[in-house]
C-alpha cells in the first residue's frame, strides 16, 4: 500500500529499491536476499529465529511482487494518502500480530527487538526508540543508494516506532495457563 501511494517508501524500501535499481536485480528478490543477510547481524543481539523469521524472509518479498500489480492506482491525492497511512497501520498492526504470536521476529523486527531488550548504561532502549533508529539508519543507507523518499517515508519513519509500540503488547499472546494453576 505504501509503495503504491507513490508518496514515498519506507525506510527498508528506499533500501530495497536503491539495491534493486543499481543491480537489476527485482525488489521482491532484494527484500528476501536482504532479510537472509540481516540474521548474521542477530548473533550479537542474541536474537534466536523462529518459524515466523524465516516465513518473513521469503513471504514479505513474493507478497510484494504479486500485491503490487494487484492495487489500484490513482494520481489523486486522498486515496493515495489513504494508500500510506493505511499501510503504515497495517504493517504496525501486522508486526504486533506476528511478532506476538512468538514464532520469531522477521529479519529486519529482530534488529528492533533485539536492541530493545538492551541498555545503553543505566539508560534501556524502548520497542519506539530501537524500531525508530533502525529506520533512520536504513533510510540513510538506502537515500545514498539512490532510493527515493517523499512524505510517505517521513511518516513511516517516525510513525511506525510508536505504532509498534502500541499494537506489540496489546496483540502478544499470553502464555497459557496451566490447569493446576486455574
Amino acid at each position: 500500500m505504501l509503495i503504491d501511494a507513490e508518496l514515498g517508501a519506507a525506510p527498508w524500501d528506499v533500501f530495497h529499491t536503491g539495491v534493486s535499481e543499481l543491480t537489476g536485480i527485482g525488489t521482491g528478490q532484494v527484500i528476501i536476499i536482504t532479510g537472509i543477510a540481516l540474521l548474521v547481524i542477530w548473533i550479537p543481539l542474541r536474537e534466536r529465529p523462529g518459524l515466523g523469521t524465516i516465513l518473513n524472509a521469503v513471504e514479505i518479498g513474493l507478497v510484494v511482487d504479486f500485491m503490487l500489480p494487484l492495487i489500484p492506482s490513482t494520481d489523486l491525492l486522498l486515496p493515495r494518502l489513504a494508500l500510506m497511512f493505511g499501510g503504515i497501520v497495517v504493517i504496525a498492526v501486522g508486526s504486533g500480530f506476528y511478532i506476538g504470536a512468538g514464532l520469531g521476529p522477521g529479519p529486519r523486527d529482530g534488529l528492533m527487538t533485539g536492541l530493545s531488550k538492551r541498555s545503553i548504561g543505566r539508560y534501556s532502549i524502548s520497542t519506539r526508540r530501537a524500531r525508530t533508529s533502525v529506520e533512520l539508519i536504513v533510510l540513510a543507507v538506502g537515500i545514498a543508494l539512490g532510493g527515493s523518499i517523499g512524505i510517505g517515508t517521513a511518516a513511516f519513519t517516525f510513525g511506525i516506532g510508536p505504532l509498534v509500540q502500541i499494537f506489540l503488547p496489546r496483540l502478544a499472546m499470553q502464555p497459557a495457563r496451566t490447569a493446576a494453576l486455574t
